[in-house]
């Protein structure tokens, strides 16, 4: 932790221009000496307290039977003398019934009824869930595409977020029930998960940052709420990451998307709005031609900026791409599409930033054009064969898909979704 930290501030300052002065060999409290020959530069080891100290800090504490630790403060034990006049110790049953139970053997009265098991009101299996989510609630969500889907996407091996919009429910004043009803189909087997926004603050859905912000907390308590223990994401850009260090570039940037403010964003992480922050980079191509600043350029300065903020300490970040479904990108050479990979693909997992990649992999624009990464009712095509190589990174990467407008069928597309992808994002209306 404490080397992370010391890279991480040595790269915000060098970000800003600020120099660092170089640790001295000659320093006492330099550990360099115990690194490896090749350590990178900006990777130093600095002693918090030399062994030496250690040891004079461990005779302190430890010394005379402890005796300073206890001189710290109050230490007084949790018990009861029962030979102390007033104390009712026959009262205090400390052993339960006195009995020996089994492992997974119920204890007494372990739920009410004479054999130690809960009640139901029917002769089904109790269903244990989130509060607030019936069994009825739970069954009909797994019914629904998005349901049915799950079910046959845990069958594979995918691990399962829901993908959902929240965000009009929010303006609506239904955000509860909504989140209810995303909890119920959170419950399902393999589910991890809920995504409840996406191109959030981009799409011009908020006026104000506030409005946004509140947006965010209420949309995360109600969901903690009501699906406890699921991991929480949203999807949204960082345009001005792109520019770097050009200051005019960032200026008119964020002229343009006052919402995406860096600090803002980066609030909802340190609070833990949210576990996971997907980075969108269909803006990066176009966005910079005025300061001359290619999608590569736009992309490098992108990572190192969220490497600079340490959001990877307070969760996980994603790269999300849907380049693959532009129209023409299934009939690239297989040169083509090793280029492209490497641009979308591997640049964000090594750039240390992103530790996942979601990749659209199907799109269907307002007029019903459909365009694909892989053919036309999964027929070969390289640019698929090529992803499909790239088998020692499938758990880092992601996709999106729609049960209710299936390639095929649920079954043959998650099949073949699986051989590339370890996880996906199940859209529900």
């Amino acid at each position: 932790m404490r080397l992370r930290q010391i890279f991480v501030i040595g790269l915000a300052l060098s970000l800003l221009g600020v120099g660092v002065p170089a640790w001295s060999e000659d320093d006492p409290r330099s550990c360099n000496d115990l690194m490896s020959e090749d350590a990178p530069a900006y990777v130093v080891c600095h002693w918090m307290a030399t062994p030496d100290e250690v040891d004079d800090i461990a005779n302190f504490w430890l010394g005379n039977d402890g005796q300073n630790m206890k001189d710290t403060g109050p230490m007084d034990d949790n018990v009861v003398d029962c030979t102390t006049s007033g104390e009712r110790c026959a009262d205090f049953d400390a052993e339960g019934d006195g009995e020996m139970h089994d492992g997974g053997a119920p204890g007494p009265d372990d739920g009410g009824g004479e054999g130690g098991t809960p009640e139901c009101e029917t002769a089904e299996p109790c269903f244990i869930g989130p509060d607030g989510i019936t069994p009825a609630q739970a069954q009909q969500a797994a019914e629904t595409p998005t349901g049915q889907a799950a079910k046959t996407a845990a069958a594979t091996g995918l691990r399962i977020w829901i993908d959902a919009e929240l965000a009009d429910d929010y303006r609506a004043g239904t955000l509860a029930a909504a989140a209810k009803k995303l909890a119920a189909l959170a419950v399902q087997p393999g589910v991890v998960g809920v995504r409840f926004s996406s191109q959030l603050g981009y799409d011009k859905d908020f006026e104000t940052a506030d409005d946004m912000d509140a947006f965010v907390a209420q949309a995360s308590a109600a969901l903690r709420q009501a699906a406890p223990g699921k991991k929480l994401a949203v999807h949204t850009l960082m345009p001005v990451f792109g520019c770097g260090a050009d200051e005019a570039c960032k200026t008119e940037i964020a002229k343009k998307y006052p919402l995406l403010d860096a600090d803002r964003v980066g609030a909802w992480l340190t609070k833990g709005l949210v576990d996971q922050l997907a980075l969108d980079s269909g803006h990066l191509a176009t966005e910079y031609t005025t300061w001359r600043i290619d999608a590569a350029t736009a992309q490098r300065n992108q990572w190192i900026q969220v490497r600079a903020r340490a959001w990877d300490a307070y969760a996980q970040i994603a790269a999300e791409d849907a380049g693959f479904t532009t129209p023409g990108t299934a009939q690239l050479t297989p040169e083509q599409a090793t280029t492209s990979i490497t641009d979308r693909v591997a640049a964000p997992l090594q750039n240390d930033a992103a530790e996942t990649v979601t990749l659209w992999s199907r799109w269907r624009d307002s007029q019903g054009q459909i365009s694909r990464a892989y053919g036309e009712k999964w027929a070969a095509n390289t640019t698929w064969d090529q992803l499909k190589k790239l088998t020692t990174i499938r758990p880092r990467l992601a996709t999106v898909y729609d049960p209710a407008t299936p390639e095929v069928d649920t079954t043959t597309d998650l099949k073949h979704l699986s051989e590339v992808f370890g996880q996906i994002y199940l859209h529900t209306a």
